[in-house]
């Protein structure tokens, strides 16, 4: 049975999700105003991993991931270029789907924008008024009244007195207390017109947090499976979501037994640089365009499954390498010979999918899942004939499920590190052709000389029967 941590309850729990067979999921998306970094990546990479698992185990996954399009740090970099919002919005999602097309990653099932879904933001903040869980304070800004809510602090495991909205939250002109957070922003007269709507309590435009509430519940329901999203979204994000959906639909007297907003919430663990978390603030972040030039998208995804979702990861060019490395010897084992792309569908009998499916079944632990598929490439290593083609087969069709391993071994064997030390296939090719001369010459002191200096330029040969040779990027 599948165990998810759940960040709600602190603890692993067996997974049953409200309709049998179907999965309902939200994970909270990127505000468009600038290119993916690899902190964005490890969103994308990770709850696609997640939704490939569920649906490899029979489920039916609804996947939705919104696209934040209007924000402080969207109006302020459209005035800065001097462009329209909807410009500015359109260029960077365009820009983040190339980059997920790139990795290799699936798009989600639904992508709403948070401009799409304003009357349902709306719609709920005047549920909360009603509920006497919001209220308008004097500079005109809707504010959710935090201390009317209990309950609030669940998911960050505080109490209200233990909170403090410090820097985190800003202490607004009206507000009744310091960690109450901002549900519609009153219009401001620096703001471009294109950026206020029209409510019940003047011009303005949503708070961040109210969004997410109100497009998970308008498609998935008042009530779903799986919430996701980066680690520092936890709070006050998270927390805030859970409040708002809520206090829409009990009020100030939730029960007990009242069935929460989701049932699950899942949190992937930090981007670290230098042992230090990665922020743009402090100048060492990473856009996703630039690592892919010096890497393989596929490196980069087994990087990020190489540590469990939920740890943080130090990012290093030498961890990269490190990822490629293993690859290598995957997709070596492969090599020969080639196996056939096969269906994903697990046997359950199979003493090494059983393995895997454990792994991944423990809270998707991917860092165990690879490992089986290390012990299994060391089995196709040494075994023989038909043994290693039905190997061969298993290993690809297990990594199948982590879309690792699809590609002809050669391809990704050849492909390396882009433009390592200047030498393209063809180059390769013909130095090997003149290795081959040398060899044919009886220069076997000559065609040593060669294949040590393609080595020392990171390209191994491998000489097989009938005189052909083969190579592949260390």
């Amino acid at each position: 049975m599948l165990q998810i941590y759940n960040t709600l309850s602190r603890s692993k729990q067996g997974f049953k999700p409200i309709e049998p067979g179907k999965v309902k999921m939200y994970v909270c998306g990127m505000t468009v105003y600038d290119f993916c970094h690899i902190g964005h990546a490890r969103v994308m990479i990770v709850f696609d991993m997640v939704v490939r698992w569920l649906r490899t185990s029979g489920y039916e996954v609804l996947y939705v991931r919104n696209i934040t399009d209007i924000d402080d740090k969207i109006i302020n970099r459209a005035i800065e270029n001097g462009e329209p919002i909807s410009v500015l919005t359109n260029r960077f999602i365009d820009a983040m789907h190339a980059d997920s097309d790139e990795l290799g990653l699936m798009h989600p099932d639904q992508e709403p924008r948070a401009t799409d879904y304003i009357s349902q933001m709306q719609g709920m903040i005047g549920t909360l008024i009603e509920n006497e869980l919001a209220y308008q304070a004097n500079d005109g800004d809707v504010n959710f009244a935090v201390r009317l809510l209990p309950r609030y602090g669940q998911l960050s495991d505080k109490t209200l007195d233990e909170l403090n909205a410090g820097e985190r939250v800003a202490v607004a002109d009206g507000k009744r207390d310091p960690l109450d957070f901002v549900l519609w922003k009153s219009a401001k007269p620096e703001k471009p017109a294109g950026t206020l709507w029209s409510s019940p309590w003047g011009k303005g435009r949503p708070g961040w947090h109210i969004e997410c509430s109100a497009m998970s519940c308008d498609i998935l329901g008042e009530h779903f499976d799986i919430h996701g999203g980066g680690a520092d979204l936890q709070f006050p994000h998270h927390e805030n979501e859970i409040a708002q959906s809520e206090g829409a639909l009990y009020g100030k007297d939730r029960k007990d037994d009242d069935a929460p907003f989701v049932n699950y919430w899942m949190h992937n663990g930090h981007i670290r640089v230098n042992e230090e978390k990665m922020s743009k603030s402090l100048g060492n972040f990473f856009l996703i365009r630039d690592v892919l030039k010096s890497f393989d998208p596929e490196v980069l995804r087994f990087f990020m499954l190489k540590a469990h979702y939920r740890s943080p990861i130090n990012y290093s060019d030498a961890q990269l390498e490190e990822a490629r490395a293993g690859l290598v010897r995957l997709y070596t084992a492969l090599a020969q010979p080639a196996p056939k792309v096969l269906e994903t569908a697990l046997d359950p009998n199979n003493p090494w999918a059983q393995r895997f499916a454990g792994a991944m079944n423990d809270d998707f632990n991917t860092p165990e899942a690879i490992a089986v598929l290390f012990d299994l490439a060391s089995e196709v290593n040494r075994a023989q004939g038909d043994e290693k083609q039905l190997l061969a087969n298993l290993l690809r069709s297990l990594a199948a499920t982590l879309n690792f391993l699809q590609r002809e071994p050669t391809e990704f064997l050849q492909a390396g590190a882009k433009d390592q030390a200047g030498l393209t296939a063809e180059l390769i090719e013909e130095r090997i052709a003149a290795r081959v001369a040398a060899k044919q010459a009886k220069d076997f002191a000559q065609a040593d000389l060669m294949r040590k200096a393609l080595l020392e330029q990171g390209i191994v040969l491998e000489d097989k029967p009938g005189g052909l040779t083969e190579w592949r990027r260390a």
